[in-house]
């Protein structure tokens, strides 16, 4: 049985519980038609890889669903999905008559917070979605918007990298250092610290970089050279070439320096492109064997010829 699975039951303690202390209600196991089952308005998991969620499919219509989904009992008698979607999407289209379920009793804040657990414990979680899932745990523990919380990290950060100020005293705040420190040591993903250094820049990363890693098609690190090209075609002409014949780190960085360089080569100026059209064109016509063009063009190279003097002067 999964660390999630065993999570689910009251067998083990929940996650939730270590971090953020004990949920009142025991789990309940039981079996749930689909239609008793609705979907959360707020769901953390947004990209489901379609070839795992194949993969998915095939294991459930072979040996059915090994972890229950858990859910909460709703007002009307039904449940609401906390964690398991994946799971959930996949019965609907094996189009399963009944599901196991864990029923446990929870707060709209609670079942959020254990679906963004369930979420992070995913091995194949793409770095969008787990920094992001962690940015919202860490909201909720600080009691703070999304948008805040990178400011109090990066503050948190700062006054850990001083350590002390003038006097000797120590700056930090304890309470929120402490909710932070707490957070990341019952995850066990990253330190707190390297989340701050390595990624939160990630969020910053434009729209349609962010989207290749959330679908899985391109590494973080590969991502954010290629975020470096500021020029929107430009950019994405290279992040799907980078995909489709799949460059290596090495190769991007040598992209990004061809680019650079003929970025700062001067381009033609279109004065200089046209004349050297007209040159190859008249090398090209018969205007040496009517005698009024070469009359008329007698007369334009002397114009030029004179032309070419002054700026010479």
């Amino acid at each position: 049985m999964s660390k999630s699975a065993q999570a689910y039951g009251g067998k083990i303690k929940n996650p939730l519980d270590s971090i953020f202390g004990e949920i009142a209600a025991p789990a309940k196991e039981a079996t749930a038609t689909l239609d008793q089952i609705t979907l959360p308005q707020t769901q953390p998991r947004r990209y489901f890889d379609p070839q795992a969620q194949e993969q998915l499919v095939a294991s459930i219509r072979q040996h059915g669903i090994l972890q229950p989904l858990l859910v909460r009992p709703r007002a009307d008698g039904n449940y609401e999905l906390v964690a398991g979607e994946r799971r959930y999407r996949a019965a609907v289209e094996l189009s399963l008559e009944t599901v196991p379920i864990v029923e446990r009793e929870l707060t709209d804040n609670e079942a959020f917070q254990l679906a963004l657990i369930e979420n992070l414990q995913r091995e194949n979680l793409n770095p969008v979605e787990e920094t992001e899932g962690i940015l919202h745990l860490l909201a909720l523990q600080l009691d703070l918007s999304i948008q805040e919380t990178p400011s109090l990290l990066y503050r948190l950060k700062h006054l850990s990298e001083r350590e002390s100020d003038d006097s000797g005293h120590n700056v930090m705040p304890n309470s929120e250092l402490g909710k932070v420190e707490t957070l990341f040591d019952q995850l066990g993903l990253m330190t707190w610290q390297s989340f701050v250094k390595n990624r939160l820049p990630l969020l910053n990363l434009p729209e349609d970089v962010l989207e290749t890693i959330r679908k899985g098609q391109i590494a973080y690190t590969k991502a954010k050279e290629i975020a470096r090209i500021k020029v929107v075609q430009t950019r994405k002409k290279v992040l799907k070439r980078a995909i489709a014949e799949e460059w290596s780190l090495n190769q991007i960085r040598d992209h990004l320096k061809t680019l650079q360089t003929n970025s700062e080569q001067p381009s033609q100026s279109p004065l200089k492109q046209q004349f050297d059209a007209v040159y190859r064109k008249a090398k090209k016509v018969k205007i040496w064997e009517n005698p009024d063009s070469q009359k008329r063009l007698q007369e334009l190279l002397t114009e030029i010829e004179t032309l070419l003097a002054k700026v010479e002067a």
